[in-house]
C-alpha cells in the first residue's frame, strides 16, 4: 500500500482530518482525534485495506481526510495503534514495520467504544 517514507517537508500543508462529528459511534468519533493528532504519523503509514487501490488514496492519513476512515475498521485500528505507538515513542518508521507485520491486527476496537476521552 501507498505511503509517505518521509514527514511532511516545512511548509508542506497535509489535507485537512475531518473532525468525526458526522459519526455517532464514540470508536469513529475517537479514531478522528487520534488522526488529528498524529496526522504527520499518518501521513508515513500504509493502509492495508488497500483503498490505494479502490480509492487513490496515498497513505493511511488519506483515509481520515473523508469519511472512509470511520467507515472502515482496518484504517480505524491502524489510527489506533500508531496513537498507542506514539505514546511509547516510536518513530514513524518502527511504526510502519509494525502495521507491515499486522501487530495493529491484535487491537481491540471495542475498547474505543465508550463515550469519553
Amino acid at each position: 500500500p501507498a505511503y509517505s517514507a518521509a514527514p511532511p517537508s516545512k511548509g508542506q500543508k497535509l489535507p485537512p482530518i475531518m473532525s468525526g462529528a458526522q459519526f455517532s459511534q464514540p470508536v469513529q468519533q475517537k479514531a478522528y482525534k487520534v488522526a488529528a493528532r498524529n496526522a504527520a504519523v499518518l501521513h508515513q503509514l500504509p493502509c492495508y485495506c488497500y483503498c490505494d487501490r479502490n480509492h487513490g488514496h496515498n497513505s493511511l492519513h488519506s483515509c481520515f481526510e473523508s469519511d472512509h476512515g470511520g467507515n472502515c475498521g482496518v484504517c480505524m485500528a491502524e489510527a489506533f495503534y500508531a496513537d498507542e505507538q506514539v505514546k511509547k515513542g516510536k518513530t514513524a518508521k518502527q511504526i510502519r514495520a509494525g502495521i507491515i507485520k499486522g501487530e495493529y491486527k491484535s487491537l481491540d476496537l471495542a475498547k474505543y467504544n465508550t463515550a469519553g476521552k
